[in-house]
């Protein structure tokens, strides 16, 4: 049994093909799958129960998956702090941003970070806020990018603020609201809009402030990317709220106009609270200096100092 063994096995389970595992280890599938039956003659159990359409994991393999985790997670903390004896930052940067941040610029943030440390790599990932929150507290990213309503922390992660911004809404050109400069969230009444799905962070947003002023709408469109909501709009099928940055891939197709009183967004970077990487810490030296706050299940809780959570 080797770390290259555990690592296919972590790789087959998290993404149930062979195939795909075999893409992102940079292997031939045949090799890999030579390599995971090799592991299971000397277990002597099978790890996964394969068919021509899917693979899952057995009893025996998910009770296998949670040493192997901790024992490749051990392997990168031990080569980390070798190479961070001598100055280096090494290892994979696992980052999780939201598809509609814009308080950082993603792609300069990872460039600075390369340059700084090109023995890193990044491995970027998006999703919405509250999938990327609980990878960061189950340990598998290391820093993400959040939206949230304004009455809402991150739980059980360390954070700090990037920027916090109205909403506004986003209305096709030849709409008759498009010309006005400022709207109460009463006039877009009986609207068809477009948003993201029900339950999720950003949708909570705009869900809380109708809520708030007592006015129902008609969702009619649900989509997890804002660039197809911005697509609908500028389709002259909808409207829709979202963060001024976001509002302006839409034009000249669509017309951003400022809502009195509207929703506000508050957007966080991430960090597990308790041991960061490395690479978590020198990224977010990138991104600026570090006021961290520390929120749990009981509230609120100021973090000991950066020390403990930047390093």
């Amino acid at each position: 049994m080797d770390l290259q063994q555990l690592k296919y096995v972590v790789e087959v389970a998290s993404s149930s093909s062979f195939t795909r595992a075999a893409e992102r280890c940079f292997v031939t599938q045949s090799a890999l799958s030579h390599q995971i039956a090799a592991l299971e003659r000397e277990l002597g159990q099978r790890l996964f129960v394969r068919s021509s359409r899917s693979v899952r994991t057995t009893e025996a393999g998910e009770a296998f998956l949670v040493h192997a985790r901790a024992a490749l997670a051990a392997a990168d903390q031990a080569r980390e702090a070798a190479a961070a004896a001598a100055g280096r930052v090494v290892g994979t940067l696992r980052l999780g941003v939201i598809p509609t941040v814009t308080a950082v610029s993603v792609p300069d943030a990872i460039s600075r970070f390369r340059a700084e440390h090109p023995e890193a790599r990044v491995q970027l990932s998006m999703g919405n806020s509250d999938a990327l929150a609980a990878a960061v507290r189950r340990g598998e990213l290391d820093v993400a990018m959040l939206g949230l309503h304004e009455d809402v922390r991150p739980s059980g992660v360390a954070s700090r603020e990037l920027a916090r911004e109205r909403l506004v809404a986003v209305v096709p050109s030849t709409h008759r609201l498009a010309r006005r400069e400022h709207l109460a969230l009463e006039d877009l009444a009986g609207e068809v809009f477009a948003d993201f799905p029900a339950g999720t962070s950003g949708r909570a947003q705009s869900d809380a402030a109708f809520g708030v002023a007592g006015v129902l709408r008609d969702v009619s469109f649900e989509a997890d990317s804002a660039e197809l909501i911005l697509g609908l709009v500028s389709a002259g099928l909808a409207i829709t709220l979202l963060a001024p940055g976001v509002a302006a891939a839409a034009a000249p197709h669509a017309v951003a106009v400022e809502i009195v009183g509207g929703p506000v967004r508050v957007e966080y970077v991430a960090w597990d609270a308790r041991s960061p990487r490395a690479v978590a810490t020198a990224f977010l030296r990138v991104i600026g200096p570090m006021t961290p706050r520390v929120e749990d299940e009981a509230g609120p809780e100021e973090s000991s100092g950066p020390a403990s959570s930047e390093s």
